[in-house]
């Protein structure tokens, strides 16, 4: 099972407004050689969230096969909910946050779930614009996104 890591950053201009995402996938092979695949894409109006969950979603979705997979992301919406079991909690009360209502981002938390199924997974949050080479990348690919051509609609955004 080879080990890949996986940055990925959102951004919204406005919350919402225009947004998008970027992931960083790297994998270093037997020789010690490193390959990377970059991805973006950018949104009509979402939210700073929803985009979060996007460029940790087509990380996942990328992967061909089982792997290790070291996430990277400075979201703390994405990264605690994993690590501090939110998640799980999430599932086992029927996707509601107890007296708060519903979970938001329902669509994206299951299309996650979907995706990281077969994988070893571990989170890691990592400090926004505090020089990390990858996540910089990352929110450099996502803000791009956000304000470049051929935007998407976010199906699943509601207001």
């Amino acid at each position: 099972m080879g080990i890949v890591k996986l940055f990925s950053d959102g951004s919204s201009r406005g919350n919402p407004g225009p947004g998008g995402y970027g992931t960083i996938l790297q994998y270093e092979d037997n020789s010690g050689v490193i390959h990377e695949k970059t991805m973006s894409q950018g949104y009509y109006e979402t939210t700073n969230n929803r985009m979060e969950l996007m460029g940790c979603i087509v990380g996942f979705e990328a992967l061909t096969r089982p792997c290790k997979v070291q996430v990277y992301s400075d979201s703390k919406y994405l990264v605690d909910a994993f690590n501090q079991n939110w998640i799980e909690n999430w599932v086992s009360n029927g996707w509601r946050r107890g007296k708060s209502g519903p979970v938001k981002n329902i669509d994206l938390w299951k299309r996650l779930l979907k995706a990281i199924e077969g994988h070893e997974v571990c989170f890691n949050w990592v400090k926004g614009h505090a020089d990390h080479p990858e996540n910089e990348r990352c929110d450099k690919l996502a803000t791009s996104a956000a304000d470049g051509e051929n935007l998407l609609d976010d199906d699943g955004f509601e207001e």
